[in-house]
């Protein structure tokens, strides 16, 4: 009997390869070949499930954004307001060495977007998302008497992305120091000045 082959699995794992080796080496270290020896596959065994790196980049970053989106749902499971935010926040910070890691995809990522249109649509996509649950979030904690700040509350998940992407950044470009900033406490401290009052 021919063996039976889950193309789908095999995908996965490659795009779990990918993510490996971008880690481990960066961008330009992640070779078709090197991914290829990382997953455990014959050189040249990639091509008939991605033709060419840039669409294994983009399968990459979806699969770390799935990721992310997976352990926001459960971090986030039967929380509301300000807890479900700053829950959300907290998981896509890179708080530990696995999404430090993640971080090592996005940016890369992010350069091929600059001239690429359907990563740049994939990326733009991903954010709104993220954008519109962010923005929900903050709007539930102004209902629930949580958030006070006149600042509106898509203005509050813009400046809660970009610190989070910037984090991601310091993160990947410079670990020593990123390690010695206390991001948790970054994120209380804007969380607690949206609950804070205006003073009249």
């Amino acid at each position: 009997m021919p063996k039976i082959v889950d193309h789908d699995q095999r995908r996965l794992e490659l795009v779990d390869a990918t993510w490996r080796i971008i880690a481990r080496l960066g961008i330009e270290g992640a070779t078709m070949r090197e991914i290829a020896i990382e997953a455990g596959f014959a050189n040249g065994a990639l091509k008939p499930y991605f033709p060419t790196k840039d669409l294994l980049l983009t399968s990459a970053f979806g699969h770390v954004f799935n990721r992310t989106n997976q352990r926001i749902a459960l971090v986030t499971e039967g929380l509301s307001g300000l807890a479900a935010l700053r829950s959300f926040c907290a998981e896509v910070l890179p708080l530990d060495e696995e999404r430090v890691n993640e971080a090592r995809i996005v940016i890369p990522f992010w350069q091929k977007a600059l001239n690429d249109p359907d990563m740049a649509a994939l990326h733009s996509e991903s954010m709104n998302q993220w954008h519109t649950t962010i923005t929900a979030h903050t709007a539930a904690a102004r209902a629930a008497g949580e958030v006070a700040t006149p600042i509106g509350d898509a203005a509050v998940a813009d400046h809660l992305l970009n610190m989070m992407l910037g984090a991601q950044i310091v993160a990947a470009l410079s670990p020593a120091e990123h390690f010695s900033i206390n991001l948790e406490g970054q994120l209380d401290n804007y969380l607690a000045l949206l609950a804070a009052r205006p003073s009249s």
